[in-house]
């Protein structure tokens, strides 16, 4: 995987994946969502993932099943992605839901159907950066994700399987980058629920930083109850408890994008 360049001009697609479910990934997609909007960016959140948990974690009330989903862009052509947007509780951030009832159509899916549809959403709606959950299995819905990102951030917990996921999404990356998406870039590996205390977990952290370069891994996101606390109460960290530490490391996390994207 290449790091992402610089010429950060314009709106910036991210998408959050790793093969391995339990990494996550959608409390870093609420999370830093929220820590963008609390910046003024206009954030969209689009959940491809049928767990539709991006929605819990944002405090929104309504799913795919009570209205336009983001997965209705896969079974109807004419079907427009800003019909899906709305509003969230949470200050600058959109949602796209999921469709927790999605099912692949018999006829498969066109990689880029997602592209096309943020391509679409940006010509004409005001949005500074795009979110995009994923689910963790290699199919379809997971390469619309990439094939429309500027660039991939790639939470991962740091025990003895964690290289094992993120490699496995290398391999997808770098199919992607051949197939689907030359522009694609790394914006770097998350580690989450961190205790650099622990001895395997720095371990694994060196281990990920002699694979994929020190540079790739970004300082994380460390191990703080809050972060389920708020997920469960159906708020950000930064809305449910502002001075966390779970607050700081993704506003430091926000930092850090910015940097390699400004």
């Amino acid at each position: 995987m290449s790091a992402v360049g610089v010429d950060g001009a314009g709106p910036l697609v991210v998408a959050v994946a790793n093969r391995k479910g339990g990494t996550g990934k959608t409390t870093t997609v609420v999370n830093l969502a929220a820590e963008w909007g609390r910046r003024g960016l206009r954030t969209l959140v689009v959940d491809l993932d049928t767990q539709a948990h991006a929605a819990i974690g944002l405090g929104c009330q309504t799913s795919g099943r009570s209205g336009p989903s983001c997965h209705g862009m896969f079974r109807d052509s004419r079907f427009r992605l800003a019909d899906a947007v709305r509003e969230t509780p949470t200050t600058n951030v959109w949602l796209a839901p999921a469709d927790p009832d999605f099912e692949e159509p018999a006829d498969g899916i066109d990689p880029q159907t997602l592209a096309r549809q943020i391509q679409g959403l940006l010509r004409s709606a005001e949005f500074d950066r795009v979110l995009v959950d994923t689910p963790p299995t290699l199919d379809p819905l997971l390469v619309n994700a990439m094939s429309a990102a500027q660039g991939v951030l790639v939470p991962f917990v740091p025990h003895h399987l964690a290289a094992v996921g993120v490699r496995q999404l290398a391999r997808l990356f770098y199919r992607v980058v051949t197939r689907h998406n030359r522009g694609l870039k790394l914006l770097g590996l998350v580690p989450v629920m961190v205790d650099r205390r622990v001895n395997m977990h720095r371990r694994v952290l060196e281990d990920m930083r002699r694979q994929f370069g020190s540079s790739r891994v970004f300082r994380g996101i460390r191990s703080n109850i809050r972060l389920a606390e708020a997920f469960e109460a159906g708020k950000p960290v930064l809305a449910f408890a502002p001075r966390s530490p779970g607050a700081m490391d993704y506003h430091m996390l926000a930092e850090e994008i910015e940097v390699f994207w400004a």
